[in-house]
């Protein structure tokens, strides 16, 4: 009977380190070709890094708010009637009505006054949105400015712009003059401020700085 032939006990280890380093060998063979195109070698991008400031820190400064002047340039001109303000004591509000055709109307505005005829110019940059004429108010023309802002002025004898008119501040849009509903207050120019639609008390404005639209 004749003997079996047993391996030794290295070669099997042996074997296994064989068989890893050509797996290993291949993996290595086919990514190298993957990295090849023909004859050009694909190259790995190298990240480029910002080497500058991004953001600069010198950055202009907007001015963001205009003050609103008044609406004449005359300095004899005075305030003949305020704006009714239903906060203010009784004697006040008294000055601040206007008696018209048996009706007590109070003053949605204010009303300059002069002996003579004076100049009326823009609060604020805007637009001209409307100039009409009112039987009772007289000329009117209303300015549309930023944020909604809207101002009126009332009881004018000449007018010096027309509807879609762009206006800057302190330019001239007319003069003052007279109506029939304050007609005992003789020449005058009767001013109103709007803002988001509703009437407010000019005087919380003029001389006060209001914000512009960026």
């Amino acid at each position: 009977m004749k003997k079996r032939l047993r391996p030794k006990k290295y070669v099997l280890p042996c074997l296994y380190v064989a068989l890893f380093t050509s797996v290993m060998l291949g993996a290595f063979f086919i990514t190298k070709s993957m990295r090849t195109s023909g004859n050009a070698v694909v190259e790995e991008e190298t990240p480029n890094y910002v080497s500058r400031e991004v953001i600069s820190q010198d950055v202009p400064v907007i001015n963001e708010t205009e003050k609103m002047i008044k609406p004449y340039n005359n300095e004899g001109v005075t305030v003949g009637k305020s704006y009714y303000d239903y906060k203010s004591d009784s004697s006040v509000q008294e000055k601040s009505i206007t008696y018209y055709d048996g009706s007590y109307i109070q003053n949605s505005g204010i009303d300059y006054v002069l002996n003579e005829t004076f100049e009326v110019v823009s609060v604020l940059d805007g637009t001209v949105t409307n100039v009409k004429q009112d039987d009772i108010l007289g000329t009117i023309v209303e300015i549309k400015h930023d944020n909604n802002y809207v101002t009126t002025y009332q009881s004018l004898s000449e007018v010096s712009v027309k509807k879609d008119d762009t206006v800057t501040q302190g330019q001239v849009i007319g003069k003052s003059g007279t109506n029939k509903l304050d007609k005992d207050m003789g020449n005058h120019l009767h001013f109103e401020v709007y803002v988001n639609g509703q009437v407010v008390d000019p005087n919380l404005y003029l001389d006060k700085e209001v914000k512009k639209e960026q």
